[in-house]
């Protein structure tokens, strides 16, 4: 036989700049990879160092620390034997790259830069790194700061660096990184072209909403054209940003997927491993029209490796085959919800010392509760993996909890640990509602979450007594005579109070539990109300972080179904049927404050919306264009064009609050975020030419419509003419 190959692939929980646990974890995942029989591994993108190492990477220390890791791994015992795949920062004449480096018991063979480099959305490689522009071009990598261990393993022969393929005793293999895979003219085309057999992608792909099926398509297709078995590592977890890293390694072949590892996992170390047959990849190739595009193709130049990858054909199990296809796994956007943000918030704790828990306002509306209910996913999430004996997770859970070192503790119900990590507090006012107070209460009770009932309007008086004591005016609200700006200040009065309470009672309530440590606090606005500025800068929407600052409210919604059934927790349902309200105004007969209302969208149509103007690149007279022909059935082009006015307007004078908006989970491409990654200004002029163009666009429309209107008038009356 002896074309029967078992190639391994990682997600590793990697932590920017964490450089020992970083190597800890690559070691590990070398020493599973070759326990399951596997000849050749690849792990993430930057695994060393970590992925989101950001400005880190133009030190000159980082590139250190990743050689004398390196040099760790390479002289370890487990990791001879096996050709290795393994992603690390290089410089090289004094240039940065992003690097693969291939290497083979103790001697690297190649150092592959990457092509080209993510430089949009949440990505700013360019920033750190230069691409290899050289395609198929290889040289002697030069470097003049080696520590001893690598300058003692490469001596006099220094290693190529350059794009090139490693040949095996019996095959050949090459690497992609992450955003080549993306790219129109993929380097896995002709690499395929050129025989290479084995295809790898080494990714830092983050986790969006329904993200994960196009990475699949384009893995799918890559060998579903070309032939070949594709292995694809990913990071996974939270690294030390916003971004959490969704896993799901995978390994294909000739456009089926015969191996997946988890999406969503507290495990450090997965690897996904498969038996391929590399008779299938070449049986597969065998086309003349393949054939005629392949001897036309540039070779890459090879690199030796004195490895065979396919098992011993005299020795082998005739009874051992090929690893068979698998039916993909995805999640619903809703599960999405329930696990990526849970996990994130996991990591988060666990690397935060001297922090003993999570701390949330819980106001009884569906935002604090979705924030909520994933706190309380998480706590069942990690109550699992203490259940199946998982010692990292019961470690840093005892760690968290307070637990002695010799504790055997381990939380038997996800309501038992939130009990001792989750803190919840509904901070009520003369102006909230006897039914939000009882459905934070209800909830806090059945997630089993520490729960504090207080009304602040002490406290608020308090201020308002003060400022009318130095000025001698008192504010009132608008529903009692007051204006907009007495309306406003008063609501602000009590939203940033809450955020003071928060911050007290986050340090304070481990103390009054008789437990040592902090607790982080959590924030609760949406993607959609963030785009809006529908929130006081400094209230209690400044926090921590934010779970839920990149998921829109419709998501928020089907979330909290789906986890009112699968978690079962009817509670919810109430949040569901709820009127989204701030209640920051005096509820009168007449009157309650509504959300929607408020900010005078949809919060369907804020989604819109934000998607126009990041997704899609669109400005106030872009939008109002495509909005014509999307919403013509539902509304007249004149509320068309107030609503693209009001929103960017809203958007504009609130721009500004995105500078110092909670750091929050990454969910949705058009989040707003900060302005790290939505890169926009917060001082904006008017928009007035294209307001104009758009009140000119109504106007035409406007007029053509009476006229077609009067003309239809006058043919009826013709008809009636002829009729009589």
């Amino acid at each position: 036989m002896g074309h029967l190959v078992t190639v391994a692939t990682c997600s590793l929980n990697q932590w920017a700049l964490d450089f020992e646990g970083n190597a800890d974890r690559i070691i590990e995942s070398i020493r599973i990879a070759k326990q399951r029989g596997a000849k050749l591994r690849v792990g993430p993108e930057l695994e060393i160092t970590g992925y989101g190492c950001l400005d880190h990477f133009l030190e000159g220390d980082t590139y250190l620390h990743s050689w004398e890791m390196l040099g760790r791994i390479l002289t370890h015992e487990d990791c001879q034997d096996i050709l290795l795949d393994i992603g690390m920062p290089v410089r090289h004449k004094g240039v940065r790259y992003n690097s693969r480096i291939i290497a083979l018991n103790k001697r690297i063979l190649l150092i592959r830069p990457k092509l080209f480099l993510a430089n949009d959305g949440n990505y700013r490689e360019m920033r750190y790194f230069t691409p290899w522009n050289r395609p198929r071009y290889v040289e002697q990598f030069q470097e003049f700061n080696l520590p001893p261990v690598m300058a003692e393993i490469i001596g006099d022969s220094l290693p190529p660096i350059g794009d090139a393929a490693i040949s095996a005793l019996d095959t050949c293999i090459a690497a992609e990184t992450c955003e080549e895979l993306f790219t129109p003219r993929a380097p896995h085309v002709e690499m395929a072209l050129d025989g290479i057999e084995i295809l790898t992608n080494s990714s830092g792909s983050h986790h969006e909403l329904r993200k994960l099926n196009k990475r699949i398509q384009l893995m799918t297709n890559a060998t579903g054209i070309c032939g070949g078995v594709y292995l694809y590592a990913n990071q996974q977890g939270c690294d030390g940003d916003r971004l959490y890293y969704d896993g799901c390694a995978m390994i294909g072949v000739n456009g089926k997927i015969v191996a997946q590892g988890s999406q969503f996992s507290l495990q450090d170390v997965e690897v996904v491993t498969a038996t391929v047959d590399l008779e299938e990849v070449r049986s597969y190739r065998y086309q003349p029209s393949r054939g005629m595009q392949a001897i036309d193709t540039k070779p890459y130049p090879r690199v030796k490796a004195e490895i065979k990858l396919g098992k011993d054909g005299e020795n082998e199990d005739l009874a051992i085959g090929p690893t068979p296809e698998i039916e993909v796994r995805y999640h619903k956007p809703e599960e999405e919800i329930a696990l990526g943000p849970a996990c994130w918030l996991w990591d988060y704790l666990r690397r935060c010392g001297g922090v003993s828990g999570y701390f949330l306002p819980l106001s009884g509306g569906i935002d604090s509760c979705a924030t909520a209910t994933i706190v309380y996913s998480m706590c069942r999430l990690v109550v699992a993996d203490c259940a199946a004996g998982d010692e990292t997770v019961l470690s840093d859970v005892r760690r968290i909890c307070g637990e002695a070192p010799d504790s055997t503790w381990v939380p038997a119900t996800p309501q038992e640990l939130a009990g001792r990590i989750f803190h919840t507090s509904f901070m009520g006012t003369e102006n909230s509602s006897a039914e939000t107070r009882a459905r934070a209460k209800d909830l806090a009770e059945v997630i089993g979450a520490y729960h504090v009932d207080l009304n602040m309007d002490s406290v608020v008086s308090a201020v308002r007594s003060l400022f009318s004591f130095v000025t001698g005016k008192t504010p009132v609200f608008r529903v009692h005579g007051g204006s907009k700006t007495e309306n406003l200040a008063l609501q602000n009065i009590q939203a940033r109070l809450r955020m003071v309470l928060a911050y007290m009672f986050a340090q304070l309530l481990p103390w009054v539990r008789g437990n040592a440590g902090g607790l982080l606090v959590l924030g609760s606005a949406n993607v959609d109300e963030s785009l809006r500025g529908y929130l006081t800068k400094y209230d209690c929407s400044s926090a921590d972080i934010n779970p839920i600052g990149g998921i829109s409210k419709t998501d928020l919604k089907s979330f909290i179904a789906y986890a009112r059934d699968e978690f079962q927790l009817p509670i919810l349902h109430d949040f569901i049927t709820a009127v989204p309200t701030a209640e920051l105004e005096p509820i009168t007969q007449n009157y309650v404050q509504s959300d929607e209302a408020d900010m005078g969208f949809t919060y369907d149509e804020l989604s819109i919306f934000g998607k126009l103007r990041k997704n899609h690149k669109l400005g106030p007279w872009g939008a109002f264009e495509k909005l014509l022909h999307e919403w013509s059935g539902k509304m007249s082009p004149r509320q068309i064009a107030d609503k693209t006015r009001n929103f960017f307007w809203f958007y504009a004078i609130n721009r500004h609050k995105m500078t110092t908006i909670t750091p929050a989970y990454h969910a949705e491409a058009y989040s707003p975020d900060d302005n790290r990654f939505d890169l926009r200004p917060f001082l904006y002029p008017a928009f007035s030419w294209p307001y104009k163009k758009i009140e000119a666009a109504v106007a035409r429309m406007a007029a053509a419509a009476e006229i077609a209107e009067s003309a239809e008038g006058k043919g009826k009356t013709d008809d009636g003419k002829k009729d009589v």
